[in-house]
């Protein structure tokens, strides 16, 4: 039955993500809203969100170990194994210029994430500091993109453009978000329950389970984003949706989460998992800062890289 609870859970969280996304970009066009507002804000919320109610469960039901696992675990996941499986379905192009402001900004990300887990204690105004970053970042990107359109701006609207508008003016498109939130919402339940019982059954830190089963599972979205993306010879939306997806998830669900209900970080998370985060982003920086191309040889390291990773998760 925990099996069965988790597959549910899994499909629910699949679904109900892309659907969001679709549905809240359906709702943002019906109204006018810009493709750079649209491709800046509503693709990589609506792709986090999962990890967002995911992790807020799990606080609220004391399993501080899948909260926290499911963001570090997420962001991960996010690099070494949907990058990895991105480019094998089609080398994936990281231009320089697109990348420049987002590259500071999951550096900034990352390492104010790195050092609160450190510290070992989300609290509420960390939290709130963390979000209040994450929506600087968002306004002044905006207002210096709008005013100055570049090559970043164009990544952001081409992030956008993988959504086309939804006929039906804007109840359709409400109707289906509404429809994938709650779909969201009861998948993440679903998922967590089945994660705290799996932990228990099995006997093993609900860290690890975090880390894994659900970091995996609240990433199911952003890797079909990406994998249709590169599929479609969009590799830059690929990694961009991974880069903006990690922003997210490091400021805006850690800091949500603690905002809303402070909890202590598990040793393990701050003594191992948490310098892997680290040693990823770096990886993903040093293809984004040297502008090369991820391709097929380096997807396969990535997903080698990952596979070593759950090795020494599980043992």
């Amino acid at each position: 039955m925990t099996y069965l609870t988790l597959a549910l859970g899994l499909l629910l969280l699949l679904a109900g993500g892309e659907y969001l996304v679709r549905g809240a970009v359906g709702m943002a066009r019906a109204l006018g809203v810009s493709p750079l507002f649209i491709g800046l804000t509503l693709v990589g919320f609506g792709t986090s969100a999962p990890e967002l109610v995911a992790s807020l469960i799990a606080a609220f039901r004391d399993a501080p170990g899948i909260a926290v696992g499911n963001v570090v675990g997420s962001n991960i996941a996010n690099v070494a194994l949907i990058l990895g499986v991105a480019s094998l379905v089609a080398p994936l192009p990281v231009p320089r210029q697109a990348f420049h402001r987002d590259a500071l900004a999951l550096t900034v990300a990352t390492l104010v994430a790195a050092g609160i887990i450190l510290a070992g204690h989300l609290s509420r105004p960390l939290g709130l500091a963390m979000v209040a970053l994450l929506v600087a970042y968002v306004s002044l990107t905006y207002w210096a993109e709008r005013r100055h359109p570049d090559a970043e701006s164009a990544l952001h609207e081409e992030e956008a453009a993988q959504y086309p508008a939804s006929p039906g003016g804007l109840l359709r498109p409400a109707l289906v978000t509404v429809l994938a939130l709650a779909g969201v919402i009861l998948g993440a339940r679903l998922l967590v329950d089945a994660a705290m019982t799996l932990a228990r059954e099995l006997g093993v830190p609900d860290s690890i389970i975090g880390l894994t089963v659900v970091a995996i599972g609240t990433s199911l979205p952003e890797l079909v984003v990406s994998v249709v993306a590169a599929a479609r010879g969009h590799g830059a939306v690929a990694v961009g949706n991974v880069v903006g997806s990690n922003i997210y998830n490091a400021l805006f669900i850690l800091g949500m989460t603690a905002t809303v209900h402070p909890l202590d970080v598990p040793g393990r998370i701050a003594g191992f998992d948490v310098w892997v985060l680290v040693g990823v982003t770096v990886l993903l920086l040093a293809y984004m800062l040297r502008g090369a191309r991820i391709g097929r040889l380096s997807g396969l390291a990535f997903l080698t890289l990952y596979a070593a990773y759950m090795a020494r998760l599980v043992h």
